[in-house]
C-alpha cells in the first residue's frame, strides 16, 4: 500500500471483494479517476476496442498518478476486443424492423445498409450458418431465423423486430460461430498491455484452453506478466469450462454475450457454477454486465441491482465489475459508494456459511500450500485480527484468498508487480514492504510494526505471520507463527 488516508484505506479493507471499474469519458482524467479510487475502486478495466496504443499509455500513466494521489495501490486489466461479429453502418444510421420482414446480411456488402440488407464485418456468417440457424442481434433484442445462403449473402426473416443500427453485435443462439479468439488487433493490443505492465489480461469469446494457451504465449514473447482473465461468453466455452478454467489464471463470468447464446434463464444458474469451479481450481473470477445498470444516470441502484450484486458476493465471487456505469455514467462515485456498501453487507451474510467454500485438500503439493492453508485453519480457532503472507509472488496470498473468512489478509511485498496483483484476490490488502534483514524473525518483528505503523493492528492484537527462510524468493514460504502484537518489545 502506498502512503495516505490511512483511515480511508482501513475503511476500504473492510471489504473484502474487489471493485472493478471501467475507464471512459467520465472517469479518464487525474480528478475523476482519483476520486473513485478513494472511494473504493480497486481494478481499473481499459477497454481495448476503443483507442490507441499511445491512448492506452497515457490512461495507464494517469491511472498510477490518481492511486499515488489516493494513497491506495489499484491494479490494471487490460480487456481485449476480440472478434468483431457486428453489422456494418446504414444510410440513416438505423432502420426499424418488423416481424415477417425479409433481411439480407450481406459481407460483401461494403457501402452503407438500408431497410433491404446491410454489411458485415464479420466476413464468414455465410459459413457459419444454414436454413433455420436462429440470429440474434444487438444483444438479443432482435432474433433472425436463416431462410438460405446464397453466396456471400444471409437472407433471413424478422422474427423479432425493432431497432437495428450501425455496429450492433450479432450471436448464434447455442453457439457455433467459428471466430477466433484472438484477431490481428488482439494480438498487436498484448504487445500494448505488456509495454504498459497491465497486471490482468481480460480474453474476449475464447472456445477452447488453446485460446488462453496462445494468449499467454503471446503475453510472454511481448515480455509481460500479466495474470490472464478468460471471459466466458460463449456457448461453446460451457462443455470444456474446466479447461479453459486451468489454462487460465481467472475467469470473468461475461453476462452480456452468454446469455444471448445460451438464454437468459440459464446464465444464474451458470454464475454459480463457474464462480464455485473457479475457487475449486482456485482461480480468480469476476462477475460482470449490468450490475448497477441503472446507475447510469440514477443517483442509487433499483432493488433488483441491490440484490444481483449481493448474490455476486454469496456466490463467492472475487470481484464485481462496472462498464458503462464509471465509463460514460453521470454518477460513477456514487455508484462505487453503492457498490461497496452492498458488498460490505452480504460479506457479513456469507459469513455464516464460510466453512461451504473453503479449499479442502486431501494433500498438498508444495510447502507454501500447506503453509497457507495452516495459517487460515489458526485464524479460524483463535480470535485472530490479521492474517500477514510476507510474499514475493503473492501465490501464498492468492490461497488464502479462496476461504470467505472475514480475517483480513495482508500480502506485504516489495515487488510491485505483487501488489498490483493482489488488488483482484478476495480479502488481500497489498502493503508495500522490504524487510532490511535476511533473518526471518527480524523480519517478521519488523512488519508487525509496519502493521502498527499503519494502524492496521493495535497492540495486543493476535496476528497469524507466514514467511520464508529464503528470504526474497518466490515459492519458498514454509513457516508460519502466531504473534501478540507488541510482545517483542516487552522481552
Amino acid at each position: 500500500m502506498q502512503g495516505g488516508t490511512l483511515e480511508t484505506n482501513k475503511e476500504i479493507m473492510l471489504r473484502r471483494t474487489k471493485i472493478v471499474a471501467t475507464l471512459g469519458p467520465a472517469t479518464n482524467d487525474l480528478k475523476s479517476l482519483t476520486a473513485i479510487i478513494r472511494v473504493g475502486v480497486d481494478v481499473v478495466r481499459m477497454n481495448f476496442s476503443h483507442g490507441t496504443a499511445a491512448d492506452h499509455q497515457k490512461r495507464a500513466e494517469i491511472v498510477r498518478a490518481a492511486a499515488a494521489t489516493a494513497g491506495r495501490t489499484v491494479g490494471i486489466l487490460a480487456d481485449l476486443q476480440g472478434p468483431k461479429i457486428r453489422v456494418r453502418k446504414f444510410e440513416n444510421d438505423k432502420i426499424i424492423l418488423k416481424p415477417g420482414d425479409s433481411f439480407i446480411l450481406d459481407a460483401a456488402l461494403e457501402g452503407l445498409g438500408n431497410q433491404q440488407r446491410v454489411g458485415l464485418d464479420y466476413k464468414e456468417l455465410p459459413q457459419d450458418v444454414e436454413i433455420g440457424t436462429v440470429l440474434l442481434l444487438n444483444d438479443g433484442l432482435l432474433e433472425f431465423h436463416v431462410t438460405g445462403v446464397k453466396g456471400t449473402e444471409v437472407h433471413c426473416t424478422v422474427v423479432r423486430g425493432g431497432v437495428l443500427s450501425n455496429n450492433k453485435g450479432i450471436n448464434r443462439k447455442g453457439g457455433g460461430l467459428t471466430a477466433p479468439a484472438l484477431t490481428d488487433k488482439d494480438k498487436e493490443d498484448i504487445k500494448t498491455a505488456a509495454l504498459i505492465k497491465a497486471d490482468f489480461l481480460a480474453v474476449s469469446f475464447p472456445r477452447s484452453a488453446a485460446d488462453m494457451k496462445l494468449a499467454r504465449e503471446l503475453m510472454h514473447a511481448a515480455g509481460g506478466k500479466s495474470l490472464l482473465i478468460a471471459k466466458i461468453e460463449r456457448a461453446e466455452a460451457i462443455p470444456v469450462l474446466g479447461e479453459i478454467i486451468e489454462a487460465s489464471d481467472g475467469i470473468m463470468v461475461a453476462r452480456g454475450d452468454l446469455a444471448v447464446e445460451v438464454g437468459d434463464a440459464a446464465v444464474p444458474g451458470l454464475q454459480k457454477k463457474m464462480i464455485k469451479l473457479a475457487r475449486a481450481k482456485n482461480r480468480l473470477v469476476i462477475t460482470a454486465t449490468q450490475m448497477m445498470e441503472s446507475m447510469i444516470t440514477a443517483p442509487i441502484p433499483t432493488r433488483a441491482e441491490v440484490s444481483d450484486v449481493a448474490n455476486a458476493v454469496l456466490d463467492g465471487t472475487d470481484a464485481v465489475m462496472l462498464s458503462a456505469e464509471t465509463a460514460v455514467g453521470d454518477y460513477p462515485v456514487e455508484t462505487i459508494e453503492s457498490m461497496a456498501r452492498i458488498c460490505l453487507n452480504a460479506e457479513e451474510e456469507s459469513e455464516e456459511s464460510a466453512a461451504d467454500r473453503r479449499l479442502e485438500f486431501n494433500k498438498f503439493s508444495r510447502i507454501d500450500q500447506s503453509i497457507a492453508m495452516s495459517a487460515l485453519y489458526a485464524a479460524s480457532h483463535f480470535k485472530v485480527k490479521a492474517i500477514v503472507a510476507l510474499t514475493q509472488s503473492g501465490s501464498t496470498a492468492l490461497w488464502m484468498s479462496r476461504t470467505s473468512a472475514a480475517t483480513p489478509i495482508f500480502a506485504m511485498t516489495p515487488m510491485e508487480a505483487t501488489l498490483s496483483k493482489v488488488t483482484l484476490f478476495s480479502g488481500v490488502h497489498p502493503i508495500a514492504f522490504e524487510s532490511t534483514s535476511d533473518d526471518h524473525s527480524v523480519t517478521l518483528r519488523q512488519a508487525e510494526d509496519e502493521l502498527l505503523r499503519l494502524n492496521m493492528v493495535q497492540e495486543g492484537d493476535l496476528i497469524v505471520m507466514t514467511v520464508g527462510e529464503a528470504i526474497g524468493k518466490a515459492g519458498h514460504t514454509n513457516t508460519m507463527k502466531i504473534v501478540r502484537v507488541g510482545d517483542h518489545r516487552k522481552s
